[in-house]
């Protein structure tokens, strides 16, 4: 027994060894944080009290019959509906472009990844000069068409379609590069076969490079997905999350109440209620997608 006990430890001590300090910075920033995140949510942390006073799911209470909270996780929500899906069918549309064999397919590539490697301060500045009323490029091109009161960014009602077109010009090229590898990845001789049997183009796309890209897809919507819940720094820039809390996304939520407002035990419920959620619909993807998915 004692024999065995040495032949794993000689095994496996070594993979434990190599795999220790990343152990170490995984438990000190990543499980750690979201530990103490969880307790500090059970707490009334804020300016009113000198020192965190423990008050159970009240944090979570207020959340819940809190309008402001209630319209920010709405707006996140539609925020990834309108995000999500259109930057993951326009990636996937120009890796099928990219991926053919043509002249010129290098510069289209780099063309599609370019807005990626633009930092996102960089972006909503550009976007922000797009959108600003009167000087702006989309307001010069209005005026032509005689709309010359165009205000996309301080309208409520404009404002999140406005914010969804930005990220979805931002992202839709990171995840392309994804699905031109799945694509790459698929034998050549299905597609010669299909066109030996004279397979049309559709056919061959929603029967052969839909369903082996599938792993793609499943890796890409749980990316996307957590980007539209993380992704807010252009909000600081753009709207503050204005006019009236139309553009405001939960985590920028989280970030003013922490350190704006001071309110660190709710802001600590708001991030286990977003942890929760992504963990949640990562797990219906996940499983919702699973006999559809080829791996072989």
């Amino acid at each position: 027994m004692s024999a065995t006990w040495k032949e794993r430890l000689a095994r496996n001590g070594l993979a434990w060894a190599l795999l220790l300090p990343s152990l170490l910075f995984l438990i000190l920033f990543t499980y750690y944080p979201m530990l103490k995140t969880a307790w500090l949510s059970l707490f009334q942390a804020d300016l009113a009290v000198p020192e965190p006073v423990f008050n159970g799911a009240d944090n979570y209470a207020f959340l819940f019959s809190d309008p402001v909270f209630q319209k920010v996780f709405s707006n996140n929500i539609w925020f990834a509906v309108g995000t999500v899906p259109t930057s993951m069918i326009l990636a996937f549309l120009m890796a099928l472009f990219a991926d053919k064999a043509m002249a010129g397919r290098t510069f289209s590539r780099v063309a599609f990844f370019y807005p990626n490697m633009v930092p996102m301060i960089a972006v909503a500045n550009i976007w922000l000069f797009i959108y600003t009323p009167q000087y702006g490029l989309l307001a010069q091109l209005a005026q032509w068409v005689g709309r010359a009161d165009m205000n996309l960014l301080g309208h409520p009602d404009t404002v999140m379609g406005a914010m969804i077109v930005m990220m979805i010009w931002k992202e839709a090229g990171y995840f392309m590069i994804f699905y031109l590898a799945g694509l790459q990845n698929i034998p050549k001789d299905l597609y010669e076969s299909a066109s030996m049997d004279g397979v049309g183009a559709w056919k061959v796309t929603t029967r052969i490079t839909i369903p082996l890209t599938m792993p793609t897809t499943l890796f890409v919507a749980v990316v996307a997905l957590t980007n539209a819940f993380k992704l807010v720094d252009h909000l600081w820039i753009m709207t503050k999350g204005g006019p009236d809390n139309a553009s405001n996304l939960l985590l920028y939520h989280i970030y003013d109440t922490a350190f704006s407002f001071y309110d660190q035990g709710m802001a600590a419920a708001m991030t286990v209620v977003m942890i929760a959620v992504l963990l949640i619909l990562s797990s219906l993807q996940f499983f919702g997608w699973d006999r559809k998915i080829h791996y072989q």
